[in-house]
């Protein structure tokens, strides 16, 4: 089954040509109506990792007027404003794709759209903190990069919630983007929701995404391209503890010739019940010549009890591209570093931090904001002192 989706040309709001979606059980139809969107049962491909039970309250159609606490720190010509539920479907990047991304489109009761203008080269990160309350909120977030911009925006999830979203990126013809979110949430929020990023013309982007709390989080996350020549780079960082359940599944969409794309996610697991999930495809579209890409999953298991699930795909219709592979590993310490750095009188448990600060430090330099990579340095030191304690 097929359908078509209009595609944005590079300034992100004019419609140009007619993209044809493909439906399969990776990536299902996106629609905004939520019928198009059943319960799921748990037995569905997209679903079948999911804890159902836990997730429940994002599947039910049950009506908030709860919102997040927005704090935005926005530099000189970025604007942030209100939009209604129809202009946010109008401007949004896709329709959602599952039933928690649906709900919160439809019950959010309209969207936040933040502006980044035309040719800006902005010297600081558009910063938005969004904080949670401990309610169940609905919510629409689109973020608009114009055409040949510069800029860096970093949305942080703190405090308790029950929270059900959509999140379109949207960036311009020849941008250059660093899009960063990260979830730390307490420990008993459940999040689930759609990151879906259109690519400009010859745009470069760059996206990080860093999971550490909740008791759940399953983020599904898409890319695509509104034209030839652009880059996206797409990493992640999740560390999961015992009776965490943290999912990315991740789409991307070679819809468009001369285009590169590279995946590189990291997760640590430690704790009895530890569950990560990552579920990887990339689709190579017969127009989609000359392309490159590549997809990557590591995983570091620290302790007894967990569980890491990595599922990488390829769907290749043309053969005229420059490259195309994936890969996917999951194991315990590198007995060889430790023996290395053992052998030069660093104490067992203080070799074990450095090679897991090694693990995770290629990802974290990617973000470019000093004060964020600090945290989560210190994060990720908080987090395996509990494994050593243990």
């Amino acid at each position: 089954m097929t359908a078509i989706i209009e595609k944005a040309d590079g300034a992100a709001g004019r419609l140009s040509e007619a993209v044809e979606a493909v439906e399969s059980h990776l990536h299902p139809k996106p629609s905004w109506d939520v019928a198009d969107h059943p319960m799921p049962t748990g037995r569905e491909e997209i679903w079948r990792f999911t804890p159902i039970s836990r997730i429940r309250p994002l599947l039910e159609a049950t009506p908030s007027d709860a919102r997040l606490v927005w704090e935005e720190t926005l530099p000189e010509g970025v604007t942030s404003r209100a939009v209604t539920e129809q202009e946010a479907r109008t401007i949004s990047t896709e329709a959602p794709v599952d039933r928690v991304s649906s709900l919160a489109a439809s019950l959010s009761g309209g969207a936040r759209l933040v502006d980044v203008p035309a040719e800006a080269e902005l010297t600081q990160p558009v910063s938005i903190v969004l904080r949670g309350t401990g309610e169940l909120v609905w919510g629409h977030t689109v973020v608009r990069i114009g055409h040949h911009a510069r800029a860096t925006v970093v949305l942080r999830h703190e405090g308790s919630a029950r929270y059900g979203t959509k999140l379109d990126v949207i960036v311009g013809e020849g941008a250059l983007v660093n899009f960063v979110t990260l979830q730390d949430w307490a420990d008993d929020t459940v999040h689930g929701g759609q990151t879906s990023v259109l690519v400009g013309r010859d745009a470069q982007v760059r996206t990080v995404t860093v999971s550490l709390g909740g008791s759940l989080v399953r983020l599904t996350e898409t890319a695509r391209f509104a034209g030839p020549g652009g880059s996206l780079e797409q990493f992640g960082l999740y560390f999961v503890d015992a009776g965490q359940h943290i999912e990315h599944r991740l789409f991307v969409d070679h819809n468009a010739p001369q285009t590169h794309s590279q995946v590189d996610y990291r997760g640590a697991l430690q704790g009895k019940g530890a569950h990560s999930v990552w579920v990887g495809d990339v689709l190579i579209r017969k127009v989609a010549e000359q392309i490159s890409t590549y997809e990557a999953n590591k995983n570091l298991v620290l302790t007894d009890g967990c569980r890491a699930d990595s599922v990488p795909n390829l769907e290749i219709q043309t053969g005229q591209i420059e490259g195309a592979g994936h890969s996917s590993t999951t194991g315990r310490f590198d007995d060889e570093q430790l023996f290395y750095l053992q052998s030069r009188g660093i104490a067992p448990d203080e070799a074990r931090r450095l090679v897991v600060r090694g693990f995770f430090a290629a990802i974290i330099a990617k973000i470019g904001v000093p004060e964020l990579e600090e945290h989560l340095m210190t994060a990720i030191e908080a987090e395996l002192a509990k494994s050593v304690a243990a």
